[in-house]
């Protein structure tokens, strides 16, 4: 007889072609904004990257999403469930773009020695590896004690403005090409209608792009097409200590290593409880340890950039993902960057008919983080979308800045807007857990959390006042606004406690 813990049941279909070419897309897109940063902005050499960097890299990837597959198989056979989604990893965007940027950049700047840049970039990793598995063991009661609309308001509010908003962007660069993609997938995806011969949307929707934008290039409809180069390079991550002679080096890096750890940490508690009310319940200790893990193993392979479980679950089940695309992302990503094959893959699929991927995955975080929770804690959920816009405007108050002399008083908005998007993630967990608490009348926890927001603000944890987002002691900031910040955040706290004293004292 077979039955739960027994029972074999199917853990691939075809649904998982769609999920693949998102979660796919989605990492080679992070390999190659690391690669044209550091070669576009700063001239590092292009072959170091490839054939040192991104092996490395790509191999925490594949590690990662081969022990998630494994977990999502394992669940199935447990629970004699067919639909179990894996749950999905890859690089992580904010960081990459971070560490490329804050890291990298300018230690190769200073030194014109490719190689100690490199070794700096690993030592980095691993101290953020390290930082992600002591706190991976917090994970668990964090997701046991915390307002559910701060955990799932926090994603959802990144689907609203990275994953749902910017795509747009790049889908109006070419509307021809994103436009056709972007309806295909609203038509397969979100209305849930077939398409002749029930072909998966994700692929057809890709392809339609793809075919469009090689066709209209070739006609010469497309500026700026250019036909794609083949090539091929054999490059093993291999492990090397050589980053330990660099690691004092690394530490000047701390300030920006530890908040990014520790955002992807926040991240995978949240996208954990996200899985967990689409049906997929998994252990957050074993997410995390396997983010931390896989981060581990990259750094000491040559990786610059972590892996993180990805927002998006209810998305990739909704696409009819299994354990099946996990397993195939994994594979082809970290074979494919030991290949050197990322680069041409990327070259073939225009951006516009990658983007509306993304934005379905958007719509779904967002939906799920409404529908999820009380309908009395939709303002909580509400609250918490705050902050990721604050994010999205600072993304292009940074491109503005760093083009252009900004005026003083749009230099200011570029300092306030800073303060408001640094640490994004956690303020607006933060954020809809208070709001949550007040709703249910929980005055004194909400107090509580309004005081843990003072004193992470006073450290920059959330709120930094630096340009990178680095983490100070409040007196070396160079600026009073951490204790500004604090003793906003600290006089609110106070209130809400007093309010749950008087509370008590008046019905007593």
């Amino acid at each position: 007889m077979n039955g739960p813990g027994r029972a074999k049941v199917p853990w691939w279909g075809i649904g998982d072609l769609n999920a693949f070419f998102g979660l796919m897309l989605d990492n080679v897109t992070n390999l190659v904004v690391l690669s044209g940063i550091l070669v576009g902005v700063f001239g590092y050499p292009e072959d170091v990257i490839v054939r040192r960097m991104i092996p490395g890299t790509a191999l925490g990837v594949m590690i990662g999403d081969l022990v998630y597959t494994w977990m999502a198989v394992r669940l199935a056979r447990r629970t004699g469930r067919s639909d179990v989604t894996a749950m999905p990893l890859g690089l992580d965007t904010p960081s990459t773009i971070g560490i490329a940027v804050a890291v990298l950049g300018p230690t190769y700047l200073a030194s014109r020695d490719a190689e100690l840049t490199w070794h700096v970039g690993m030592a980095t990793l691993v101290v953020m590896g390290v930082v992600k598995v002591v706190f991976s063991f917090l994970g668990g009661w964090v997701q046991r004690h915390f307002p559910q609309a701060g955990l799932l308001g926090s994603i959802g509010g990144v689907g609203l403005a990275l994953l749902g908003f910017l795509p747009l962007v790049s889908i109006f660069e070419t509307p021809v090409v994103g436009m056709v993609s972007l309806g295909i997938i609203v038509y397969t995806l979100v209305a849930r209608l077939p398409l002749p011969g029930r072909l998966p949307g994700a692929f057809v929707a890709v392809a339609a792009g793809a075919l469009l934008w090689h066709g209209g290039g070739l006609a010469g409809i497309f500026e700026g097409y250019a036909p794609v180069s083949v090539s091929w390079t054999l490059c093993l991550p291999l492990p090397t200590l050589g980053w330990i002679e660099h690691f004092p080096q690394a530490l000047a890096y701390l300030p920006i290593a530890v908040p990014f750890g520790l955002l992807t940490i926040v991240g995978g508690i949240n996208v954990t409880e996200s899985a967990a009310v689409a049906g997929d319940t998994y252990r957050t200790r074993d997410i995390l340890l396997t983010e931390a893990a896989a981060t581990l193993v990259a750094g000491l392979c040559g990786g610059v950039a972590q892996s993180t479980p990805y927002i998006g679950h209810p998305a990739y089940k909704a696409m009819g993902g299994r354990a099946g695309y996990t397993l195939a992302t994994g594979l082809f990503v970290g074979l494919g960057s030991m290949l050197g094959l990322i680069p041409l893959i990327v070259a073939l699929l225009p951006v516009a008919a990658v983007c509306p991927i993304l934005v379905f995955v958007g719509l779904e975080i967002i939906t799920q983080a409404y529908h999820a929770c009380p309908k009395a804690h939709a303002p909580a959920v509400s609250a918490a979308f705050l902050p990721s816009v604050a994010s999205l405007v600072l993304i292009y108050f940074d491109q503005f800045a760093g083009a252009l002399a900004l005026p003083p008083r749009l230099a200011a908005l570029h300092g306030t807007m800073r303060v408001l998007g640094h640490g994004f993630i956690l303020t607006a967990m933060l954020w809809g857990g208070i709001v949550a608490c007040l709703i249910d009348g929980r005055r004194r926890y909400a107090g509580v959390l309004l005081l843990v927001c003072g004193a992470l603000a006073l450290f920059g944890v959330i709120h930094s006042v630096m340009p990178h987002g680095d983490i100070y002691l409040p007196w070396a900031a160079g600026s009073g606004e951490p204790w500004t910040l604090a003793a906003g955040y600290a006089v609110l706290g106070l209130l809400a406690i007093a309010s749950a004293w008087l509370h008590r004292k008046d019905r007593s």
